[in-house]
């Protein structure tokens, strides 16, 4: 996002290593904690062309997500086959509409999205550089109904042993991000050294973990 040149190119050339092909088993798992309705309105920022989004629009009326890339989102509905209404905002953005989705092309920061009962961060917060990552919480923040959940996932890991993206945002860094919020860690899932998740990405520790930041 400092950068919106390095994403787009990641997806000109096909370099998708933050995509996963298939629904994320921590947004399976922890879905729940949020308690979700049906009619609750859920936002996926930076969310490429992810198969959460399916999978959330299977359990909710509106789904919306932001993404940086034109070729991400139409990527999206032609795999899964969906024929969208496409509509030309403005200069800067376009919504892909389908049944319960709406994805917006351009940047999140001034994307015309509305507020929402849940937001889903899989890849978001840890994708931004860390002077972008207060602007980035303000926004979310504004983005939440009174009573609005965020489920988070982050990474945790020593910075200074590897450059991102994905960047470490720890522990301490999510409590001043969402300060006043409720913010409850639900699971850490951590790899040490000898680990093959941690000497894949050269790391002397790697953890992955789950939020649940609640106004």
């Amino acid at each position: 996002m400092r950068d919106p040149e390095f994403w787009h190119n990641k997806w000109a050339a096909n370099q998708l290593g933050f995509h996963l092909d298939d629904v994320n088993p921590l947004l399976m798992e922890y879905w729940s904690a949020t308690l979700p309705q049906r009619s609750d309105n859920v936002f996926v920022p930076l969310c490429g062309k992810s198969e959460d989004l399916v999978w959330l629009a299977a359990r909710h009326d509106e789904v919306q997500g932001v993404e940086l890339s034109p070729i991400a989102v139409r990527a999206f509905f032609a795999e899964h086959f969906y024929t969208p209404l496409v509509t030309q905002l403005s200069a800067q953005h376009e919504s892909y509409q389908f049944d319960e989705l709406t994805l917006y092309t351009g940047d999140i920061f001034t994307a015309p999205l509305i507020p929402v009962d849940i937001i889903y961060d899989r890849a978001a917060l840890i994708a931004l550089p860390e002077e972008m990552r207060v602007h980035y919480a303000e926004r979310l923040k504004s983005l939440l109904k009174p009573g609005g959940r965020i489920l988070l996932i982050s990474l945790d890991y020593p910075q200074e042993e590897r450059s991102g993206p994905p960047f470490s945002v720890n522990e301490q860094e999510i409590r001043q991000l969402f300060n006043g919020f409720d913010i409850q860690r639900l699971a850490r899932d951590e790899a040490d050294a000898q680990h093959p998740q941690s000497v894949k990405k050269g790391v002397s520790y790697f953890a992955e973990e789950v939020w649940l930041i609640k106004t």
